[in-house]
């Protein structure tokens, strides 16, 4: 009737008419025409451990538990799924930095106020797939504009040490007329803890003393995101 055959073994690439191969499917229909693993072959460009790119990329985005989890994994992760080698490594983590810069060129264009999608999805991949905490800020001018991004604080896996002085020193170095505080919860429960709320009403406190206004809180954890301004606690 036209159905597979249960268990039966995908076709290799070289096997498939050349129009049904995901290079030509995707110059012939677009991206969006390719499923995720076609995708990822692609930037693997060839296969490895047996398999071809296609089955590799399936193996890789299992391993990594989807497209979300490939993009955030290390240098160290994907090496060790088998086949994977330097070379298809490094060019992931390309991947992933070119969208990391294209978030932050549209955060850097546009007041930070009217691209809040853009700081959400540059947050998300500058922090997800962290074992530390990390503690930091998007600096901004007048006009709410990105001046400087900067990583503050490391810490442990739940914990950081926040010093209010060190936050203002570097918002007066950067001459940020306010700013946006970020950090993560490698635990994945991107919930405010009470002494998040605590150290944001102290750096409020602090930061309007020296007419730095601080317009946003933000807690990431994969691709979960709090805003304590959208919560009402600033």
């Amino acid at each position: 009737m036209g159905s597979a055959v249960l268990g039966a073994k995908a076709p290799r690439i070289v096997e498939l008419p050349v129009s049904e191969r995901p290079r030509e499917r995707l110059l012939a229909a677009g991206p969006a025409s390719l499923r995720d693993a076609e995708l990822v072959a692609l930037v693997l460009r060839t296969g490895g451990g047996g398999r071809d790119a296609v089955a590799l990329a399936h193996r890789l985005l299992d391993t990594c538990g989807g497209m979300h989890g490939l993009l955030c994994g290390n240098a160290a992760a994907l090496l060790a799924v088998r086949g994977l080698g330097e070379a298809k490594a490094a060019a992931l983590l390309a991947m992933r930095e070119i969208l990391k810069r294209a978030e932050r060129g549209v955060v850097e264009s546009t007041p930070v106020l009217t691209s809040s999608d853009s700081v959400r999805r540059y947050l998300n991949l500058h922090l997800d797939g962290l074992e530390r905490e990390l503690f930091g800020a998007l600096l901004l001018d007048t006009r709410h504009r990105l001046i400087a991004q900067e990583d503050i604080f490391q810490g442990s896996i739940d914990r950081t040490m926040v010093y209010p002085r060190e936050v203002v020193k570097c918002c007066l170095r950067h001459n940020a007329a306010a700013v946006v505080l970020y950090h993560n919860h490698p635990s994945g429960d991107a919930e405010p803890s009470s002494g998040d709320i605590a150290l944001t009403s102290r750096l409020q406190a602090v930061l309007g003393e020296v007419d730095v206004r601080l317009l946003d809180h933000v807690v990431v954890a994969g691709m979960k995101l709090v805003s304590l301004a959208e919560r009402g606690m600033l």
